[in-house]
């Protein structure tokens, strides 16, 4: 039996896109799928992968700009394989309430792209953030981090699930 081989590309400045990211990896990892995670602004080519998970922080209404433009650079091929995004949005819990609807960019390159689905995840925004406006959030009490590993690992198993090697 063939291992199914992803791609998890993340678009951020300061990782907590990355950390999404990196959890998404171990998880389909453990389901027995080789998983590569790499910063999106590498990759080039996504032929070698049997589905592709990218995801970009959202800032200002906006998905990063790194992420937009390898989907853009790949579009081609990602055409051709299962594709999922992600987004690491809000600086509060409102991600762990209900379900977001990807920004405007973001919805129309789920179609260009034939996505399957979008979710977005709580972002982070701590003291380790080396960003003058994530500082003073910090500094305002208005920082933290919003991102829930259970909801990230549950979407994990369901992305495995979908390529039909988890048991």
């Amino acid at each position: 039996m063939n291992r199914k081989r992803v791609l998890v590309a993340y678009g951020s400045k300061h990782g907590a896109t990355k950390g999404i990211a990196d959890e998404i990896g171990r998880t389909l990892q453990a389901d027995g799928i080789d998983t590569v995670v790499l910063p999106a602004d590498t990759v080039t080519d996504v032929s070698g992968y049997d589905g592709v998970v990218l995801g970009g922080a959202l800032y200002a209404g906006r998905w990063n700009g790194k992420a937009r433009r390898c989907a853009r650079r790949n579009a081609g091929q990602l055409r051709h394989r299962p594709v999922w995004l992600f987004s690491s949005g809000p600086v509060d819990s409102s991600a762990e309430r209900h379900d977001i609807p990807p920004v405007r960019g973001v919805a129309r390159r789920m179609k260009k792209l034939g996505a399957r689905e979008h979710i977005t995840f709580g972002g982070a925004v701590t003291a380790d953030n080396p960003d003058l406006i994530a500082r003073s959030l910090v500094r305002h009490g208005k920082g933290g981090d919003f991102r829930n590993p259970a909801r990230i690992q549950e979407w994990a198993h369901h992305i495995g699930t979908e390529l039909g090697t988890t048991s």
